[in-house]
């Protein structure tokens, strides 16, 4: 399964496609390019060319099982290690156009340095080295051509991301832009929307007209009958007679023999059910049945039980509010209605300026509250996107925030207080680090957008498709 490939992707060889920035690409159909004739080529970045057999090669050192990669085909997984290949071959383009190198002294010194094969007191040894190399099926020459191939993408992108030192005033401004605290008052907005028992049976038919086709409900009439060993072949335990008879009702199924017909060969009681509608507090056999409608005859397991339905009628119908069930699902659709409409409506009023401090205390006598944010992750109140959105802006600003209950509230923020952080702080060289990834981020951001104008990829379709038949 996909999992299989995802698992595959967390080891710690995998681990180095983390850093390659994947650059998007278009998947034309036959390139001009290739109409030529080499189908041996899958895709060609500018002139270079990505032969089959350079992916089969990649495949197979990827350790995926085969299986895995048939059985998620149709999950494009092709493209998906082909789009990694075209990666790890432009990078490697890149690192040639740079001319960066890593020598064997430095990689032998990288392997001495790796604490999983040192001892208790921290010197190299070699049957540890030698142990890790049998125990992930490596040999020498591989491993230590992967350790070259990681230690040139690192130097790469620390070559790109060179000259990342952050000015103190941009490490200041972070740490204002995380750690100022905001006062805010905010009103719940739930003492003006309109109480669910307050909406009359006018306006609940008026919705459910306006809304009638989105509201239909499905009924279904369906008989079922539970299968197990005991009732089936008279004993507790799962036997291949018992199995023989599963197989022979799936048969009959497929056969479109009658459901009475098989039930009364069988010997066991059925049950018909009309009229149902989905709803929590029903059957759980009967929920699954209403799930699998789509298929009118089938049996399914559940627990250690077989189910055979079929489906006699599927019905879609008007909501009935005198079922108090019904109604009050409706008048719930109609309450988060009202509720949306009335924020959207006073977050165009913010939104349009028309909004003013006027408002804010007619809407707030007696019920607005107080608050202090402490940094820009104090989520204890409020949801942390809420959070978020109140540091991005201005002093007496107002907006809707929400808390972590999806209740909404009207805010207003009323003053900022900065720290500035020194050079002899705790935390300044954390916030050092955190700035230089920052600025370094941007940095590889911008050179994303660089190698999409320097290199060219184009895809060969009929090649892709062939290969995709070869793992069928």
């Amino acid at each position: 399964m996909i999992s299989s490939f995802r698992n595959f992707a967390k080891t710690k060889f995998a681990g180095l496609l983390v850093f390659i920035m994947i650059i998007p690409f278009v998947f034309w159909g036959m390139g001009s390019m290739f109409n030529g004739g080499n189908t041996n080529t899958l895709a060609k970045i500018n002139n270079t060319n990505i032969s089959t057999q350079e992916f089969v090669d990649y495949v197979n050192k990827s350790n995926i099982p085969q299986k895995t990669i048939k059985d998620n085909l149709d999950k494009n997984i092709i493209e998906e290690l082909l789009s990694n290949l075209v990666s790890t071959t432009l990078l490697d383009l890149e690192i040639k156009d740079f001319n960066i190198t890593v020598s064997k002294k430095t990689l032998l010194k990288k392997i001495k340095e790796n604490k999983n094969f040192l001892d208790d007191n921290g010197v190299f040894q070699r049957k540890k080295y030698e142990k890790f190399l049998l125990e992930n099926s490596l040999s020498a020459p591989i491993f230590e051509q992967r350790l070259k191939t990681r230690e040139l993408q690192k130097n790469l992108f620390d070559y790109i991301g060179a000259g990342t030192i952050s000015p103190d005033f941009l490490i200041n401004k972070l740490f204002k832009e995380e750690n100022r605290k905001v006062d805010i008052k905010f009103i719940d907005l739930k003492n003006f929307y309109k109480n669910k028992d307050e909406f009359n049976d006018q306006e609940i038919i008026k919705f459910i007209s306006e809304n009638k086709e989105k509201l239909k409900i499905e009924y279904l009439d369906f008989d079922y009958a539970i299968v197990n060993p005991k009732n089936l072949v008279g004993v507790d335990e799962f036997n291949q007679t018992f199995f023989d008879k599963i197989d022979q009702i799936e048969i009959d199924i497929s056969n479109d023999v009658n459901f009475q017909t098989i039930i009364q060969d069988l010997g066991i009681q059925s049950k018909s059910i009309s009229n149902f509608r989905f709803s929590s507090n029903k059957e759980e056999i009967e929920k699954k049945i209403f799930e699998l409608r789509e298929n009118e005859f089938d049996i399914f397991e559940n627990n250690n039980d077989y189910i055979i339905y079929k489906i006699k009628l599927i019905e879609e119908r008007s909501p009935d509010i005198n079922d108090m069930q019904i109604k009050k699902e409706i008048v719930e659709l109609i309450s988060q209605k009202n509720k949306f409409d009335y924020n959207n409506d006073l977050l165009m009023k913010i939104n349009n300026k028309t909004f003013n401090q006027d408002q804010f205390n007619k809407m707030g006598q007696d019920i607005t509250q107080s608050i202090t944010l402490n940094s820009i992750k104090d989520n204890n109140r409020f949801n942390i996107n809420a959070v978020e959105l109140l540091y991005s802006l201005p002093i007496n600003s107002f907006t809707l925030i929400n808390d972590d209950e999806s209740k909404i509230y009207l805010a207003k923020i009323i003053k900022f207080e900065d720290k500035k952080i020194e050079n002899d702080n705790e935390n300044y060289t954390q916030y050092i680090g955190k700035q230089n990834t920052n600025n370094k981020t941007n940095i590889l951001q911008s050179y994303d957008i660089f190698l999409n104008d320097k290199y060219d990829v184009v895809l060969n379709q009929q090649t892709i498709k062939r290969v995709k038949n070869f793992f069928q």
